[in-house]
């Protein structure tokens, strides 16, 4: 493969991106269509491949002040802080103790497995949490919300939600809860877990007034998985300013990062602990051809190739665990196994060149399965991978007796 420098400049990559968009190529692989890792494109591939670079480095710099600068444009903030350190999505969560103090009253909205997690990992610094919980496959209302915060007597801190739980496919409805919670809690900090939803689903950070985003870069945002993706409202920094104690938590704390992320976006150098030098370099190509692309024309395609994906399951006669579109996540879908198909499938299916992902929420998970629609699978229709999805399926679902 040819290599391709990174200059320092979005621009400047842009124009090498569309150059080799029709020429590069990746060695053939097994298709990965999980809901996360997703396929990665070969310019984002080649930015791993640079050679050891000091991350305090004059050419490195102002790679990654691009980064802060792109991701904040990516969930359309104008003033929003990007905290971008190595790590998974999971250290998003972690990274609430930096608002958390024993005792907050926390709302999480749950969906399945992560919503679950999140919950975990908010008592674990002193919250109290209630937890809202619907039947697999629906999604929380404003309603249930409404219930959550009559039924609490304190002031809540934080309410969470789970923006699309891999788990079962779900959508939430973030944008009418925030609307809620803003207009009748308005101190109430509105923490975003869209590890699975930043760049395929609609998200507004400033204009639904947003306080916390969590994402991780390797299902729509397009790079490997290794960095963790936080951005932070200016009301939620100075939650954390304000707080009465200290941060129960050392690599986590923003007292630490947020100097760093300032000094990097200032274009200067700074230390706390090192970071993953090659996935910010592949991060940046990433996030220039997401901004390039356009954030709308990624709602709008990520919408369109999910409703041709759900109906090419109701072709085959497939459930998805989502029970209406109004719920459905538009990058990924978990389906139920039809009658006589259980988790054989998976195997068959990566045994024909296709990755599927099995069922994860407890007890249901032997029940169903899940496939990811997301990023250059849906923003490059020319590679077909949605088809190849669909015929695989077909096929190995065929081939284990199963008749649509």
């Amino acid at each position: 493969m040819t290599s391709v420098s990174i200059p320092s400049r979005p621009v400047d990559r842009l124009v090498q991106l569309k150059n080799h968009l029709s020429t590069m190529t990746q060695k053939q692989h097994k298709l990965c269509m999980i809901p996360g890792p997703v396929e990665f494109h070969e310019d984002v591939l080649e930015a791993m491949s640079t050679p050891a670079t000091s991350h305090v480095d004059p050419n490195f710099i102002p790679v990654f002040g691009e980064v802060i600068e792109m991701t904040r444009k990516v969930v359309l903030s104008q003033a929003a802080q990007p905290i971008i350190l190595s790590g998974s999505g999971t250290l998003g969560w972690d990274q609430m103790c930096n608002v958390i103090e024993e005792g907050d009253e926390v709302i999480v909205t749950n969906t399945g497995y992560f919503g679950d997690r999140f919950g975990e990992c908010l008592e674990t610094y002193g919250a109290h949490v209630t937890a809202i919980r619907v039947p697999v496959g629906h999604r929380v209302t404003v309603e249930k919300v409404k219930e959550a915060f009559e039924s609490i007597k304190k002031p809540v801190k934080m309410i969470t939600m789970t923006h699309v739980d891999t788990s079962t496919g779900v959508l939430g409805d973030v944008k009418g809860i925030a609307a809620y919670v803003r207009q009748h809690s308005p101190e109430t900090l509105i923490v975003i877990d869209a590890v699975c939803a930043v760049a395929s689903e609609e998200l507004r950070f400033d204009e639904w007034d947003i306080d916390v985003v969590i994402s991780a870069t390797q299902k729509a945002l397009g790079a490997p998985p290794g960095l963790s993706v936080v951005v932070a409202s200016q009301r939620a920094i100075k939650v954390y300013e304000n707080r009465k104690t200290p941060v129960r938590n050392y690599y986590s704390n923003w007292g630490k990062w947020l100097p760093i992320m300032a000094a990097y976006e200032a274009r200067k150098p700074a230390y706390f602990a090192t970071p993953a030098v090659q996935l910010i370099y592949a991060f940046h190509v990433s996030l220039s051809q997401i901004l390039a692309y356009g954030i709308e024309n990624r709602f709008a395609a990520h919408r369109e190739a999910s409703v041709q994906f759900r109906m090419a399951l109701a072709h085959l006669g497939l459930k998805p665990v989502a029970v209406d579109e109004t719920c459905a996540a538009n990058g990924m879908t978990a389906v139920w196994y039809p009658e006589g198909v259980d988790a054989k499938l998976v195997a068959q299916m990566a045994g024909q060149g296709v990755q599927i992902a099995g069922g994860l929420l407890q007890p249901h998970a032997p029940n169903y399965f899940r496939i990811g629609h997301m990023g250059l699978s849906v923003c490059d229709p020319n590679r077909k991978h949605i088809k190849k999805v669909i015929d695989v399926l077909t096929a190995s679902l065929s081939q284990l007796g199963y008749k649509a």
